[in-house]
């Protein structure tokens, strides 16, 4: 069986794509692509996927009823150039392999973020997490900035003086702010890192962070077209209901009257039509 490879995906090797002011995301190396999904399925399968005629539907199928493992045959390296505060949030996806950049061992760079002042908002007051879509006094956001600019200068120059004075990296770090610029290499498989952006493209989630997601998810793509394109149909633009809420939601199904070919014609497939009716039935005999 020889190596997955794709023409696409190689043209992405290397390639530095900028995220934020000073960072970036690079696709390091890549193994396996949609072919490696099927063939780990149909080793999984064996007959039973005789009956899935193209990859394509296949992948799909896994993607809908969550058999996750064949996604795990691809994997993604990447290295990533970005503000500690957007890396402490990211890391907390421990399904990865991380080496970070260490600042015991190496000096680090005088690299901040800062913001551009029309991603400056208020707190939002229904997202504790997150921020309003409010607009903030032109005063009030080069305050911020100034002193954010006055912060940085100020905490890499002690930095520096202490490190030439020979101090101990590790000791001088310290007092270093969370914007300060960090890197590592990223090493996931694909049914995780599908994971990572199922939660980092939301748009509950940090801004900072899901534009590192946007450009990942283009890569994905790239390497991985049919994978993607399942995921986005049965992850990111579905919904999931709960039993109380298919309870609450039975009577507006009773009247329901479709056929295999009503749900063809509107973009389903006959396996997805089928099973779309079977999920209906059972809603109307909760």
């Amino acid at each position: 069986m020889s190596h997955a490879t794709s023409p696409q995906a190689d043209a992405l090797l290397d390639k530095e794509f900028k995220v934020l002011d000073h960072g970036f995301v690079r696709l390091v190396d890549y193994m396996g692509d949609d072919t490696a999904i099927v063939q780990a399925a149909r080793v999984s399968y064996g007959k039973g996927t005789k009956k899935v005629s193209e990859d394509r539907g296949l992948i799909r199928y896994l993607m809908r009823h969550r058999h996750t493992s064949p996604f795990e045959m691809v994997e993604f390296k990447f290295h990533v150039k970005l503000p500690i505060f957007v890396a402490r949030q990211w890391i907390r996806h421990r399904t990865a392999n991380v080496n970070e950049y260490s600042g015991r061992y190496s000096v680090m760079k005088e690299e901040f973020y800062l913001p551009p002042p029309e991603d400056i908002r208020y707190q939002s007051t229904v997202n504790k997490q997150g921020r309003s879509s409010e607009e903030v006094p032109a005063e009030l956001k080069q305050k911020l900035l100034d002193f954010l600019t006055s912060t940085h200068s100020n905490s890499y120059q002690h930095y520096h003086e202490f490190i030439e004075a020979g101090l101990a990296r590790e000791l001088a770090r310290i007092g270093l702010p969370l914007s300060l610029y960090t890197e590592w290499y990223w090493k996931i498989d694909l049914h995780n890192l599908f994971h990572f952006l199922h939660l980092r493209l939301d748009p509950h989630a940090q801004q900072e962070i899901r534009a590192y997601a946007k450009v990942m998810a283009d890569m994905v793509k790239t390497v991985c077209p049919m994978a993607f394109e399942a995921f986005m149909d049965y992850r990111m633009n579905a919904l999931y209901f709960s039993a109380p809420e298919l309870t609450a939601l039975k009577d507006s199904f009773t009247s329901l009257a479709l056929t295999i070919d009503d749900l063809v014609t509107r973009g389903l497939s006959k396996r997805e039509a089928t099973e779309l009716l079977e999920k209906i039935e059972k809603i109307k005999h909760l």
